[in-house]
């Protein structure tokens, strides 16, 4: 199989070379020349058999809306695209609806996975008609986790159930992280009692009922600096958990511990804390989120 791969960011740049590993041809398209496989997106339809497939990861919002656009100029119809960046589920239902006008089939693919996806898989949520994942379903196989195909993706439902699977998935992702952050705090308050902070959450990552790959990763940021001494407790918020909130409050759903992890991270803008630099380290772990320095 042969795809086209538009955004060789963080992300895209480890999901290219996956692809690669998993025996899909991928050509990419980047502003950068540094790291583009082609000089324009008219190149990388030229490049790909037809029917194309080009796989979009881009950042969500007017990004996403102006390289679907011009991918809608150089595509024809019967060609597939896949938005696999962190768009709203709503933006996913105006993508699909323009590119039908064309005859342009389209996916949305919630990835999740980080800087860590290259080595360890992608978990992937994908909404769409059943017909185009099946056709997707090696580029799926490819950047997933090795092991059962549920256990690392799924096949959520319709178009914008990719998005809003992975939305809500981000929505408790805020929580936990908010949970451990608080947790480290507590611990650090305690320096008469708890003399090892460190190893009491590595000494949690076998056989407790809270290991993780969350809890690895915060010992992994305890290690490197155990105080934090470099990190700045400010936490930006990508979106997605704000998303899950509001979408909460449309259908009457109540989420408490989501919405207070939200609220977290707005007092963090306030002043620094010592969980919020908890939860600064951990996006730095996890998905290579930049973090403010001290």
């Amino acid at each position: 199989m042969h795809i086209g791969l538009v955004g060789l960011g963080k992300m895209g740049n480890n999901m290219r070379d996956r692809l690669r590993v998993g025996g899909v041809e991928v050509t990419g398209y980047d502003p950068n020349p540094a790291v583009t496989d082609v000089a324009t997106l008219a190149d990388l339809a030229k490049a790909l058999p037809t029917p194309r497939v080009v796989w979009v990861m881009v950042p969500s919002g007017q990004i996403t809306d102006d390289v679907i656009h011009d991918l809608s100029d150089v595509l024809e119809p019967g060609d597939l695209v896949i938005d696999g960046g962190n768009s709203r589920f709503l933006e996913d239902f105006k993508h699909a609806e323009f590119l039908a006008v064309k005859k342009i089939k389209f996916l949305d693919c919630g990835v999740s996975g980080g800087v860590w996806g290259l080595k360890n898989g992608y978990g992937l949520m994908c909404g769409g008609d059943a017909s185009d994942v099946e056709r997707a379903m090696p580029i799926f196989d490819a950047l997933r986790p090795e092991g059962p195909r549920d256990e690392g993706f799924v096949h959520a439902g319709e178009v914008g159930a990719g998005h809003y699977a992975k939305m809500v998935h981000n929505g408790i992702e805020y929580a936990i992280m908010q949970a451990w952050a608080e947790g480290y705090e507590l611990m650090s308050s305690r320096p008469d009692l708890i003399k090892d902070v460190t190893g009491t959450f590595k000494a949690w990552e076998r056989g407790t009922v809270v290991r993780s790959w969350l809890l690895e990763l915060l010992v992994k940021a305890l290690e490197e600096d155990p105080e934090f001494k470099d990190i700045s407790g400010y936490v930006e918020d990508s979106g997605e958990g704000r998303w899950t909130v509001e979408e909460a409050l449309n259908n009457a759903v109540p989420v408490p511990t989501i919405a207070a992890s939200i609220f977290a991270r707005f007092v963090s803008r306030q002043g620094d804390s010592p969980s919020m630099k908890a939860v600064a380290a951990l996006r730095n772990q996890f998905g290579g989120h930049a973090v403010r320095k001290s």
